[in-house]
């Protein structure tokens, strides 16, 4: 039972990180144009 206040803070960090890693990809402009990046890949140069 000890565990739990161990590993309930670091999943609440766990999640706070993903939250900020994801909310800075947004913000980045990483997900902008997900079409032509997948056509990019396909066509020959």
């Amino acid at each position: 039972m000890d565990i739990l206040f161990l590993l309930v803070p670091f999943s609440v960090v766990l999640v706070l990180v993903i939250l900020g890693g994801l909310w800075w990809a947004v913000d980045r402009g990483q997900f902008e144009d997900v079409e032509r990046e997948g056509e990019r890949i396909l066509n020959n140069d």
